[in-house]
């Protein structure tokens, strides 16, 4: 079983609950520097660029550096770069979309944009809404950075980017396409960061509807730890099975000691 070359980890649920790191995470990112295991965060949170996601794991003590963090906007801004290239972009976001979209050279506009692209907006407003919808009755491509319906907050579950794109799906009539989990694009697009072949890689996450079918979606093996989202009674018969299914990280590093 410990023949993987390279991993992608989810944040929420397997690394951290909200402030407070999840038992094993430090350890078992310590273990994969130990063993020279290569690794990508891979989130679904459009929201925060890679700096601040790093910052937020050291603030855990989890060792973390921007360049493992591989978010939901990076892989839509690639995608667009690469698929429409000169695109012009209406982009409904926070700071991890706009600097994402930037970073790919893209171009952002209100008038006339070949993209609508969403992600979680905190300051959402109707305007914001109405205009997303003009855009793409006008022919704009709908594209959004994931299709998560609610988000985990010290509040509780808060609505996430998919209900809003279920607000303008509803107005138009267009189904966005999504980049991020359960697709398999986000995925593909992390494989091509580490550039290691599928058969060597495990994803491990939480939640089976999102990290877990990302993984299968992609092909590649899931580890799902039983700190979040999905617990073990969850998983029903007729469902495509994680590879492998642990209470918490420190099974994994338990069972697979570091060489050396």
């Amino acid at each position: 079983m410990n023949r993987y070359k390279a991993m992608l980890i989810d944040l929420d649920g397997t690394m951290y609950r909200g402030t407070e790191a999840v038992e094993g995470a430090k350890e078992f990112i310590e273990y994969l520097r130990a063993s020279h295991i290569p690794f990508l965060f891979v989130t679904n949170n459009s929201s925060k660029t890679p700096a601040q996601v790093a910052g937020k794991l050291r603030d855990l003590n989890i060792s973390a550096h921007d360049s493992e963090i591989f978010t939901s906007s990076m892989a839509t801004a690639k995608h667009i770069r690469d698929e429409h290239p000169g695109a012009r972009v209406y982009a409904i976001g926070e700071t991890g979309l706009y600097e994402a979209l930037s970073n790919e050279g893209l171009t952002l506009t209100e008038d006339a944009p070949d993209i609508v692209v969403t992600g979680i907006d905190r300051q959402m407003t109707y305007d914001k809404f109405a205009k997303a919808c003009v855009m793409i009755r006008k022919g704009a491509m709908f594209l959004s950075t994931n299709g998560d319906t609610s988000i985990p907050t010290d509040q509780g579950m808060l609505p996430g980017n998919g209900a809003f794109n279920a607000v303008i799906s509803v107005s138009t009539g267009v189904t966005p396409q999504i980049i991020g989990k359960p697709e398999s694009m986000i995925i593909d697009q992390a494989l091509d960061v580490l550039n290691c072949p599928k058969d060597d890689v495990l994803l491990v996450g939480d939640n089976y509807h999102t990290d877990i079918l990302a993984g299968i979606n992609a092909g590649i093996d899931t580890l799902m730890v039983l700190t979040g989202v999905t617990q073990f009674n969850h998983l029903s018969d007729g469902r495509v099975q994680p590879t492998y299914v642990m209470n918490n990280l420190s099974e994994w590093v338990n069972t697979f000691p570091p060489k050396g």
